[in-house]
């Protein structure tokens, strides 16, 4: 049963396409009753989800700075119990249905370790102050394929529909220049993969501190992939302009082939579009839980429950976890992986009458202390449920965020999954720290140059 609270979120059930930012009063709440970012910030009744009393604040001892690999704040902590298929009756309640049905599918080796729960999540101060200044003046576009008078934060922090709390997950804070190198792979039935791995670099333009709403020219972000192995692919690169409003200006994509030293426009980089590295298992707006335009959906918010998801998720990225000892038949090893308890926000888009998508229906259960999304169920054309994502969760304390660690894409049907971003084996992990590039860097002519280096 869906746990609703508050003025606010009654309003929600009721409320249609509103186009209009929340009162002053309302948005006095941030930082009251609700944290900066809008979450409650107490903790539920029962005890087993805690206050919010600021999140992580600074990096734990040990930790040697942007771009190398995480110290686990929380590695003391142990297992308050485990769920498997032989107790998913008990906790069922608290699960999404794509969770139950990988206990289902993997009877003997799905299992979920549920640790206590830390609301570890925080953002800078900036990010902060500036979502309080978009929750009284945001506002969505026509159709709600976009959003206007908001910079720099959340932009919907108390949502009042289903695409605003949509949009929240697409503009949340992941810092404003960011370089990793890292891998994805796409496990196979019998546990077999081979590792695609990249060069990448992202410029967030919506949280350039110096910058302003006025100064996005309809850009989000500018994204930059270059594949470094293996060597059938290596050279190759994509290059990628995000724009905020892509039914008014689809998002613009280019692909560089290394043996022919060309750069093409790559047009249909978009909605159910399948991802060649990703072995058919993830679509284009699939990446990064979901991203892109919302417009052949309609979103419902339909409130909050309590959830366990993937969180604190340090131990899954240590430079001491091996690829082969993290990647087992099915999914994850589970010895490496951390649950908590977590209060979400429910946001269900069930595809419009005449749209094509290979999903019906897509629900989107949003961490309501970082709007991202930590579970995603998927449907097909006929209703069944087909795949499931997680996201697993840490706080980057180094700027500070909340983001995923690992992406992990599974597709119950062909029992394969897809992992994305492991960097364990890695020197180096992302890196915030670099100096920002500018709009110049993510060029088709700036991509053509770097290329043929």
């Amino acid at each position: 049963m869906l746990n609703i609270k508050g003025v606010a979120v009654a309003l929600v059930l009721l409320a249609g396409n509103s186009m209009a930012a929340v009162s002053p009063q309302d948005a006095a709440r941030l930082g009251a009753s609700l944290t900066p970012l809008g979450a409650e910030k107490a903790g539920n009744a029962a005890g087993s989800i805690p206050a919010w009393t600021g999140g992580i604040t600074q990096a734990p001892a040990g930790y040697q700075g942007s771009g190398k690999h995480h110290v686990d704040p929380f590695a003391g902590d142990k297992p308050l119990f485990t769920i498997t298929r032989a107790n998913l009756a008990q906790y069922r309640n608290q699960l999404t249905p794509g969770q139950v049905a990988l206990f289902e599918t993997y009877p003997d080796s799905f299992q979920m370790p549920v640790y206590p729960s830390r609301r570890s999540g925080s953002a800078p101060q900036w990010v902060y102050d500036n979502t309080a200044r978009n929750a009284v003046s945001a506002k969505l576009l026509d159709g709600g394929n976009g959003f206007a008078d908001a910079y720099g934060g959340i932009p919907f922090p108390i949502p009042q529909n289903g695409v605003e709390a949509l949009w929240n997950h697409i503009a949340r804070y992941r810092g404003t220049y960011v370089v990793r190198r890292a891998s994805e792979v796409a496990v196979q039935r019998n546990g077999s993969y081979s590792l695609v791995t990249s060069q990448q670099e992202a410029l967030f333009k919506f949280y350039d501190p110096k910058g302003s709403y006025a100064d996005l020219n309809n850009i989000l972000f500018y994204y930059l992939s270059f594949t470094r192995s293996p060597a059938r692919l290596a050279g190759g690169a994509v290059l990628v302009h995000e724009t905020l409003d892509q039914v008014k200006e689809p998002r613009q994509a280019w692909g560089y082939n290394a043996g022919q030293r060309r750069v093409r426009r790559a047009p249909n980089l978009a909605y159910d579009t399948p991802i060649s590295a990703a072995d058919g298992l993830r679509t284009a707006d699939d990446t990064d839980m979901f991203n892109g335009a919302p417009d052949r959906y309609d979103w419902k918010l339909l409130g909050k429950r309590e959830i366990y998801i993937p969180y604190n998720s340090y131990k899954l990225t240590s430079p001491e976890v091996k690829y082969k000892d993290l990647l087992q038949v099915g999914h994850l090893n589970p010895a490496y992986t951390r649950y908590e308890l977590h209060r979400v926000w429910v946001v269900e888009g069930t595809l419009k009458t005449g749209a094509r998508h290979i999903y019906s229906k897509r629900t989107l259960y949003l961490d309501e202390d970082s709007w991202q999304a930590a579970v995603v169920d998927q449907y097909d054309g006929r209703g069944e449920l087909w795949r499931v994502s997680m996201a697993y969760l840490k706080n980057y304390y180094e700027l500070p965020t909340t983001w995923s660690a690992l992406d992990v894409f599974h597709d119950l049907q062909a029992r394969r999954y897809h992992v994305q971003n492991l960097d364990n084996e890695e020197a180096n992990t992302i890196d915030f720290s670099q100096p920002t590039a500018d709009d110049g860097y993510f060029t088709p002519a700036a991509l053509r140059r770097r290329g043929t280096r």
